[in-house]
């Protein structure tokens, strides 16, 4: 007789496929959170708390990669559900990009001496509050998956998910026009700045934005879901 697997997950992926989604986007969301507190640190020239979250939001993006792995792994074949595997496994991997990024600019931070251009300060925060919004939007929408699943992916619940799926779209459009300003800031003052650095800086905030088109991802994702 073959062992039952002891893994806490596995067990939750048999009784739903959503459950590891859910437990996923909540580790992500653990990494979005310590965003802002990354910034303001780095805006005070605090180090020392720079290299703590950063290090803390590695141990998340960690957690949050056993997780998925433990779910590609562990994910049958086949589900009598109205979803397809690969685009259960599509949505994990668009949450996973969102720690992923935020990791990367968490080393960008720790790995440079980054001094935030005052010019670029009020943009950013703009940037950082509106990330903060799509993100915990999306993850209420991941959050609704179990019950949309309990109606059948009908009702009221199915028009309730997509009104969030809209507005995760409208928050992206909005984070779209912000970074567009924030890119023209930047340019307009990259002369006064060490090149590097400036390149250094359109990394950062290209992943920054990079978090709102994957949120937008995931809604595209739970759109096809309700379609089908």
């Amino acid at each position: 007789m073959a062992a039952m697997s002891t893994n806490p997950l596995a067990g939750l992926l048999r009784k739903s496929p959503f459950k590891p989604i859910q437990e996923h986007m909540r580790k992500v969301f653990s990494c979005v959170v310590l965003l802002p507190a990354l910034f303001d640190a780095l805006y005070r020239n605090n180090l020392e708390e720079v290299e703590k979250l950063a290090e803390r939001i590695g141990e998340l993006e960690t957690e949050a990669d056993r997780i998925k792995s433990t779910y590609r792994h562990n994910m049958p074949k086949t589900l009598l559900l109205p979803v397809d595997r690969k685009d259960l496994l599509s949505l994990i991997h668009e949450q996973d990009f969102i720690s992923d990024g935020i990791e990367k600019i968490s080393q960008i931070l720790v790995n440079r001496d980054m001094i935030v251009p005052e010019a670029i300060k009020k943009g950013l925060d703009e940037l950082l509050e509106g990330t903060m919004e799509i993100c915990t939007q999306a993850k209420t929408m991941i959050e609704e998956l179990d019950e949309l699943v309990h109606v059948g992916f009908s009702g009221k619940e199915h028009d309730k998910v997509t009104n969030m799926i809209i507005g995760v779209r409208r928050s992206e459009h909005n984070l779209d026009k912000i970074l567009r300003r924030v890119n023209r800031t930047l340019f307009s003052i990259e002369k006064e700045l060490d090149p590097v650095s400036v390149m250094f800086w359109y990394k950062i905030i290209e992943e920054v934005g990079n978090i709102s088109d994957h949120a937008e991802n995931m809604a595209d994702r739970l759109l096809l879901f309700l379609s089908k």
